[in-house]
């Protein structure tokens, strides 16, 4: 038993003599730099996370942004911060860049906001033990943000920048983005123009995956007019269907004709019925009032769409305006479509990337990398850049439960992600 014990041993120094082989000397040093910025990247996450961020808390985001952006002076970089319009009651976004005109010119993506606001009951940063923590957006995606800045400082530290080309982008209102996205995204759309490739920093799934393609977001709202009248006439000539009627028409041929189709979702998110209806958008809620002898004269539902290309997204629209035009018996019926999220699609330059980051990832002893299902994804800043530029989103830390007030980040596997972020821009700027 001793000596197989000892040849198994023999054997596992071997393989890990062979692996180290394949790491540069120097990106041997930038690893064994972020291993000892491990504590420090922990302490940083904490801090943040402690800090009440959520999209609506302008001055948390700012508060959360002064962290990063003194951080980021420290190691060289040149921030500025962008501030938003007034009426879009968004706090703005962080920018931190250096200049150079070696290797590829980079583009780091990430976000300061979470979808916890200032009334949200889960607001600190808790160790369960070594390995797991919970935290309002310690994995979505204040942890990823932590990993670009680590990554980025071990490099620093090593003096390993010089003559690179780095853009960091932490927007500011990812979860729940200002409008016109003309303004709110304008910066972030010029610097992925300028970049030859994005990185997106959104929660990881986990080692062996990355993210090569998202899908967009787009909202959907349906309003409908019935007649009004005691409800012993529905069904008449005279008085029609009603309104809630016609929504339930609506949604069940949506439901039976529209939905099918490869990565193509939708989802009626909110739905008021009845004599008169109230609903404010600013807070997704509303009021209404309406009685089970009279018709229901009024309708309203918002609802979302996701897509993998904006083929595919017009097309669903195309259907979903034909059925609403196909209206009951004395009544009418609208859909209005707002844009959010653009789709990324699975390029041949983003598949490129992925084989450079599995090269790493196996070169660090952490297995090949490949393209997770968009299907399972939701949207994200990188597909505002992905029509011009090839990039790779997922590459933040591990955890569960993100968006709720379960989310927990993996303390342990955020250091490894650190060190494969580093040797990746390493390779990437020389």
């Amino acid at each position: 038993m001793n000596h197989f014990f000892a040849l198994s041993l023999c054997f596992a120094l071997f393989s890990l003599n062979l692996q180290a082989q394949k790491l540069s000397r120097t990106e041997r040093k930038i690893v064994e730099k972020v291993k000892s910025l491990d504590e420090a990247s922990i302490s940083f996450l904490e801090e943040v996370v402690n800090i009440n961020s959520g999209s609506l808390n302008k001055k948390g985001v700012k508060e959360v942004g002064t962290v990063f952006n003194q951080a980021f002076k420290e190691i060289g970089f040149q921030t500025r911060w962008i501030d938003m319009p007034e009426e879009m009651n968004r706090a703005g976004h962080l920018f931190a860049s250096i200049d150079g005109n070696r290797g590829k010119k980079l583009l780091l993506i990430g976000h300061l906001d979470t979808v916890f606001e200032e009334n949200s009951p889960f607001q600190s940063f808790e160790r369960l033990n070594d390995s797991m923590a919970y935290g309002p957006g310690a994995n979505d995606m204040k942890g990823g943000d932590v990993v670009v800045l680590f990554a980025l400082k071990a490099l620093a530290d090593l003096n390993l920048l010089k003559d690179s080309s780095i853009t960091v982008a932490f927007t500011g209102d990812e979860e729940s983005t200002g409008k016109p996205l003309s303004i709110s995204r304008k910066d972030l759309i010029d610097a992925g123009k300028a970049a030859d490739i994005a990185l997106g920093f959104e929660n990881a799934t986990g080692f062996d995956n990355a993210t090569i393609a998202r899908r967009g977001a787009s909202g959907w709202q349906v309003e409908v007019q019935g007649k009004r009248a005691h409800s012993s006439g529905i069904f008449n000539e005279r008085v029609g269907a009603g309104a809630i009627f016609e929504m339930s028409r609506i949604l069940n041929a949506f439901y039976e004709e529209v939905r099918g189709e490869e990565y193509l979702t939708f989802n009626p998110g909110t739905l008021l019925g009845g004599t008169f209806v109230e609903y404010d958008k600013q807070t997704s809620s509303g009021e209404v009032f309406g009685k089970t002898n009279v018709v229901a004269q009024k309708a309203i539902v918002n609802g979302g769409l996701r897509f993998i290309s904006e083929e595919q997204k017009e097309n669903a629209r195309a259907k979903m305006r034909e059925i609403v035009s196909q209206n009951l018996p004395q009544t009418t019926a609208e859909i209005h479509f707002t844009d959010s999220y653009p789709a990324m699609g699975p390029t041949e330059g983003n598949e490129a990337l992925l084989e450079q980051l599995s090269e790493v990832s196996q070169d660090l002893g952490f297995g090949p990398v490949s393209g997770y299902d968009p299907g399972r994804r939701g949207a994200a800043d990188i597909s505002f850049v992905a029509n011009d530029v090839d990039g790779l989103d997922g590459l933040g830390t591990m955890g569960n439960g993100a968006h709720t007030p379960q989310e927990t980040v993996n303390l342990k596997t955020m250091n490894a992600l650190i060190q494969r972020t580093a040797v990746l821009i390493y390779r990437l700027t020389r």
